[in-house]
């Protein structure tokens, strides 16, 4: 792929370097892959191209699939989620293509997905479906030597089910986020301490005796319940599958229609993967000076066209934070625009907890390598052996031993004569 980039300063590349090596420090599992990769090179002449994050952890994945022997080419999945230091580096210290700029314009970040997929890449790696979604509008430019493809998501693996459901999905994706290693640890430790992280540092709110809403009780919905209630928030969620909202309910959360919530929450959190959860009847209702912020992976939660219309005045009124100033007086706090709160206003994910779900996209891509010939135009689920090796080596890395099964418990297990 070519060598070619686009990112804000090269001159940004040693502060880079100092976070992506304070990232390995948090990352043995795939620290552990990269040594494996190298030696074995499973990925040697296979071009990459990937729709990620560009953060320190991204940067790890980054070169462990360098060390695979991947030619890679990266860009944002976010416009506002790049770390520039990062993008930097990996330019400058490691001479990857890097096509990313934080605040980058929609333009700029189609552009930047076109540079990408201008070298013919053998596999994809998405966060979000952008990519494959270009890659379908355009597949004669962009679909012509792809193996296969992963995505991170949970809003991406929505979006390639419904090109699957179709009939249009052109090759076969490892959902990644479906992973037990990805969406147990990630969506729910990663995204409920992430989306805090980013509250707090844009608005040096306290939690405790607020009324914090959660619109959403999947794993991201659930994580994020849990931190804010141990934060000394009173949490509210709200959802429309009866079996989440039952779920809500047993865990001891307060389950109510959104708009009923609107009334009485402080904090309102979006975390859905659907579009406009929160909107004008909404907003009407809120109190003055709420705050609303999104951790779904587009901007699309929040229904902030309609915000400006029932507004006579806005104001970036912190680092983070735009104010709406309805024509009723009433003012509305949106954080981050509206996009991923957690990178939007903070650093995202943990590494720790980064290192399972970028272990499973570096076996998912090395899978795709040896299987992918074989595989349908389908959605698949990682590998059972892949997410069980991972969560191994997890272990390994933090010193903790399992037992395991005689081989008298074996036999029970797969016999259906023994009983009572």
């Amino acid at each position: 792929m070519s060598r070619a980039f686009h990112i804000k300063s090269e001159a940004l590349a040693s502060a880079g370097r100092a976070k992506i090596e304070w990232a390995e420090r948090q990352m043995p599992v795939l620290v552990q892959i990269r040594a494996q990769m190298a030696r074995a090179k499973p990925l040697k002449g296979i071009r990459l191209a990937a729709c990620l994050h560009v953060t320190t952890e991204t940067a790890q994945l980054m070169l462990t699939l360098k060390a695979g022997g991947a030619q890679l080419a990266l860009c944002a999945s976010n416009p506002l989620s790049t770390q520039d230091d990062i993008a930097a580096s990996l330019v400058k210290d490691f001479g990857m293509a890097v096509y990313a700029i934080r605040g980058e314009g929609r333009r700029t970040y189609y552009d930047h997905i076109h540079a990408v997929l201008s070298g013919l890449p053998h596999i994809t790696m998405d966060d979000g479906a952008d990519l494959v979604s270009t890659i379908h509008k355009q597949p004669g430019r962009f679909g012509r030597r792809i193996i296969g493809g992963t995505e991170e998501t949970t809003t991406g693996v929505i979006r390639l089910r419904s090109l699957e459901a179709h009939g249009k999905l052109r090759y076969p994706v490892i959902a990644v986020n479906d992973a037990n290693t990805k969406h147990l640890f990630d969506n729910r430790y990663g995204t409920g301490q992430s989306t805090i992280d980013g509250i707090l540092r844009a608005t040096n709110r306290l939690l405790a005796g607020s009324v914090f809403v959660v619109a959403g009780y999947g794993w991201c919905g659930k994580g994020l319940s849990q931190r804010a209630r141990g934060m000394g928030a009173r949490v509210i969620v709200t959802e429309i599958d009866p079996m989440k909202a039952l779920e809500a309910v047993m865990d001891g959360f307060q389950v109510m229609p959104l708009e009923q919530a609107a009334r009485i929450g402080d904090i309102f959190v979006t975390v859905t993967g659907c579009s406009q959860v929160i909107g004008p009847r909404h907003f009407r209702l809120m109190k003055d000076g709420a705050l609303v912020a999104n951790s779904g992976h587009f901007d699309v939660e929040i229904d902030l066209k309609a915000l400006r219309k029932l507004s006579r005045r806005h104001q970036v009124v912190r680092n983070g934070i735009d104010q709406y100033t309805l024509t009723v007086g009433k003012r509305i706090n949106v954080l981050g625009e509206g996009r991923l709160v957690n990178l939007a206003c903070a650093e995202g994910h943990p590494s720790n907890v980064m290192d399972l779900s970028f272990a499973n996209q570096a076996l998912a891509s090395e899978y795709l390598v040896r299987h992918g010939a074989r595989l349908q135009r389908k959605v698949y689920s990682v590998p059972a052996a892949i997410d069980q090796r991972i969560a191994a080596l997890k272990l390994k890395a933090l010193g903790v031993r399992i037992d395991r099964l005689t081989s008298e418990q074996q036999r029970y297990l797969s016999s259906w004569e023994l009983g009572t």
